[in-house]
């Protein structure tokens, strides 16, 4: 066999790689129908001497250098049909094997789910919403013209990588000011984009709408801070469709009892979910949802797809669009 499909959750390689998806494969290469973990890898590493591809999703194994060299010695290639390749690319890269992921394609529900909850944010639904139920409608409304809409309105966009990026595309349907902090962010790309980049303090003290696509990494841990919250606009609303580190929970807990007219909108939190009895369950002007920003339902088979059509560009010595390299480890999420 030269390709083997890969994980410690055989259910996201099924739907990942829907059965479309796997007969495709199927015609492009000798891949085994079986779902392998990395125990079945260690007991038997000369079975897998000769695999060149590897496909994965979410649950794929983390090996080290020496478990790479001796299992997978003909590797060439992993196809992460998912994300975030923190968990596993290093050693991967550093024996010389190429990482692809499907980032671009998760990316994508994500933008779509941070734009809907901006677009919202900016006409009041989530403080109205609230205020409608426990203090009538006056007072909602009185509420709701104190926010000017979708129409001029500032938006900051925390992170301008793939998802950030994609996010700030988006929103060019609407007449929006969109500033953004991203010290990668080069001056060019940035004019490109049609964005203002600022640094987090001025971010944070004109956004009606905060939208955090920070990078997960030991320096953006913790890096959005009670300072930060504090400067927020009135009635203003912070998203984290990104991740939950890099928020000081404690912080944004102090900002949001002391300002009852900002709203947090966290579908990621430190860790997930929130331990049992923490304030993000309770707080009227916190919402959370079960990570569901990322790819899910139907949408995973997407990542999958985006893999397939990576993969025959690789066979075919075309150009392929979403590899991973160390020095994109530095800032991707």
């Amino acid at each position: 066999m030269k390709a083997i499909f890969l994980g410690e959750k055989p259910q996201h390689i099924i739907t990942v790689f829907d059965e479309q998806t796997r007969q495709s494969l199927g015609e492009l290469t000798d891949i085994a129908p079986n779902i392998y973990g990395k125990e079945d890898v260690m007991a038997s590493p000369s079975d897998f001497s000769e695999v060149e591809y590897i496909f994965s999703s979410w649950g794929m194994p983390t090996f080290n250098a020496d478990e790479i060299s001796t299992c997978f010695p003909a590797l060439k290639c992993v196809f992460y049909g998912a994300g975030s390749v923190q968990s596993f690319a290093r050693p991967f890269l550093e024996c010389g094997v190429k990482v692809f992921s499907a980032w671009a394609a998760n990316a994508v529900p994500v933008a779509e789910m941070t734009v809907a909850e901006i677009i919202l944010a900016n006409k009041g639904f989530f403080l109205t919403s609230r205020l409608f139920r426990a203090d009538g409608k006056r007072i909602a409304r009185d509420a709701a013209n104190k926010c000017k809409g979708n129409y001029g309105e500032t938006v900051g966009i925390i992170g301008a990588g793939m998802i950030g990026k994609l996010v700030i595309q988006m929103l060019k349907q609407y007449e929006l000011k969109v500033i953004v902090f991203d010290p990668f962010l080069p001056d060019q790309k940035a004019n490109e984009l049609g964005v203002e980049k600022c640094s987090l303090d001025e971010l944070f003290e004109r956004s009606f709408v905060v939208s955090n696509h920070l990078a997960n990494n030991e320096q953006t841990q913790g890096m959005l801070n009670y300072q930060l919250f504090s400067l927020m606009r009135e009635n203003a609303v912070f998203i984290n469709t990104g991740r939950g580190a890099q928020v000081i929970e404690d912080d944004l807990v102090r900002v949001l009892r002391e300002r009852p007219d900002l709203t947090a909108l966290l579908d990621v939190t430190y860790p997930e979910p929130p331990i049992e009895g923490h304030p993000f369950y309770t707080l009227e002007n916190c919402l959370l949802t079960p990570h569901i920003a990322g790819s899910s339902g139907d949408e995973v088979a997407r990542m999958g797809k985006y893999m397939l059509d990576e993969f025959k560009a690789y066979i075919g010595g075309e150009a392929c669009k979403y590899e991973v390299n160390m020095k994109m480890l530095e800032t991707m999420a």
